[in-house]
């Protein structure tokens, strides 16, 4: 088919997709990211705002946080998507920091832009980029300092720090305390470094409670009602049994129909 058109190749796309080449692509891909970016940054620092994000099915989310508000956003764009990659990849990583992430990308692929209108390679901006990190994560390093994993006032700091933003600043100081305390409870130690699962703590949701009922639980949460009302509320010193078996009461399998009357006859099937 090359050799009946002359060589040229084919390219086939589905209908409605454009295809964009060189300075066009660059400049695309530089908006789409900083779109994405501008999305985010009014939410950065301590006087950022709340995003109300409501769903096509009506669903309404009030939030703050970088990788929340990308995750229910729809984005298409391939220069969009990587700026959401690295939100959800900051997220993986560290757990916080994820508007960070994002606005610095969007300010250096700003600064990009305007190199690129130079006539400056974007391979010697990528170069440029790369030695600044370096540099970054030189400095980064010799500002950082090792925390004892039973300093417990330090890492209130650094929990007071992840939650503030997160608008729950009325209740952060009972929270900070619950947090760490979780923390340095699950924590082992392995190959000389501790590391705590986050799967080893059950975070449990309440009706009818407010924030400062919070508390941190030392032990296992049945979220089972008593039987019966004669059965006691709080039980001191008791032998617990653990039965890999149901305890729950079978429900029959024939199906029955029965035709009641009378209330009498209430009662006497109850």
């Amino acid at each position: 088919m090359s050799q009946q058109l002359g060589g040229q190749p084919v390219i086939i796309l589905r209908e409605g997709t454009t295809r964009n080449r060189g300075e066009e692509a660059q400049h695309s891909n530089i908006m789409a990211a900083k779109a994405i970016a501008n999305a985010v940054r009014t939410t950065l620092g301590p006087r950022g705002m709340d995003k109300m994000l409501v769903g096509s099915t009506g669903d309404i989310v009030i939030t703050n946080d970088g990788a929340t508000i990308l995750s229910e956003i729809s984005v298409q764009h391939p220069g969009g998507k990587m700026m959401v990659e690295v939100a959800m990849t900051q997220d993986d990583e560290v757990g916080d920091g994820t508007t960070t992430a994002v606005v610095i990308a969007g300010a250096l692929m700003e600064q990009a832009e305007q190199l690129l209108e130079q006539g400056i390679h974007p391979t010697i901006i990528s170069q440029g980029y790369r030695l600044g990190m370096e540099k970054a994560l030189l400095i980064t390093n010799s500002l950082s300092f090792k925390v004892d994993p039973a300093d417990r006032k330090t890492l209130m700091k650094i929990a007071d720090t992840a939650i503030t933003g997160k608008s729950i600043e009325s209740v952060k100081v009972i929270l900070d305390g619950i947090i760490v305390d979780a923390v340095m409870a699950i924590a082992e130690k392995t190959d000389g470094k501790y590391v705590a699962d986050e799967d080893d703590v059950m975070i449990k949701k309440q009706k009818g409670k407010s924030m400062d009922d919070s508390e941190l639980v030392r032990g296992i949460i049945l979220d089972k009602k008593r039987v019966t009302e004669g059965m006691p509320k709080k039980v001191t010193g008791a032998s617990v049994a653990l039965i890999a078996a149901p305890m729950e009461i079978t429900k029959t399998q024939v199906k029955a129909k029965i035709k009641i009357t009378t209330a009498g006859q209430v009662s006497a099937f109850s």
